[in-house]
C-alpha cells in the first residue's frame, strides 16, 4: 500500500493526486457500494461533501483475478444519474458520435492510452494489457466507469467522460450518506 501513495504523490500535470486511504474512507465507501469493496489502492477524486467518490482499484485483486477497473465510481448519486443517463439511450448516441467524428475518436483513444498508464501505475498485470473501461477506445459501454475517469483525470482527459460529468451537473446536492463517517 505505501508503493502506492508513493506512485501517486507526485503532481500530475493537471496536479490531482490518488489520496491514501484511511480506515474511514473505507468504511464510507463499503456504505456506497452497500457491500466490501475490492482491491482498493486509493481515493482518486472525493465529493465536495469530503466522502470519497472515485476509488482507484489494484490491477489484481487478493484473489488474483485481474481487475481492469482502475477508476470505480462509489458516490450512490453519481451511480444513480449515470445509470439514469444510461437508460436514456446516451451511450448508442455516443458511440454513433465516435463513429463519425475523427478528431473525437482520436481524443477518446488518447483517454484510453492515459487511463491505462495510470493502471501501469498501479501494477503490471499482463492478462488485461491494453484493456481499458468503459468501452475505450472503440465504443461507450459504461457511462459510470467513464465519468470516474473524468473525476479522477480531471478535465480534458476524457471526452466522454467530461460530457457525462457535463450531464451530471452537481450530483453531490444533497450530500450523499450524510449518515456516514
Amino acid at each position: 500500500m505505501q508503493a502506492i501513495a508513493d506512485a501517486w504523490s507526485e503532481p500530475r500535470e493537471d496536479e490531482r493526486v490518488l489520496e491514501p486511504l484511511t480506515p474511514d474512507d473505507e468504511q464510507v465507501v463499503a456504505a456506497q457500494l452497500q457491500r466490501p469493496p475490492r482491491g482498493l489502492a486509493a481515493v482518486a477524486y472525493r465529493c465536495p461533501c469530503g466522502k470519497p467518490a472515485v476509488v482507484a482499484t489494484e490491477p489484481r485483486l487478493a484473489d488474483g483475478t485481474p481487475f481492469p477497473t482502475t477508476y470505480y465510481l462509489t458516490c450512490p448519486r453519481a451511480q444513480a444519474a449515470c445509470s439514469t443517463l444510461e437508460s436514456r439511450g446516451l451511450m448508442a448516441t455516443m458511440t454513433q458520435r465516435l463513429n463519425r467524428d475523427a478528431e473525437l475518436a482520436a481524443a477518446y483513444c488518447h483517454a484510453h492510452q492515459a487511463y491505462l498508464a495510470d493502471r501501469e501505475q498501479l501494477g503490471h498485470v499482463p492478462e488485461i494489457a491494453g484493456v481499458s473501461a468503459g468501452g475505450m477506445p472503440d465504443r461507450v459501454k459504461c457511462l459510470h466507469a467513464l465519468a470516474a475517469h473524468a473525476l479522477a483525470a480531471g478535465r480534458g482527459v476524457n471526452p466522454f467522460g467530461d460530457e457525462t460529468l457535463d450531464e451530471l451537473g452537481e450530483f453531490w446536492f444533497p450530500p450523499c450518506l450524510e449518515e456516514s463517517p
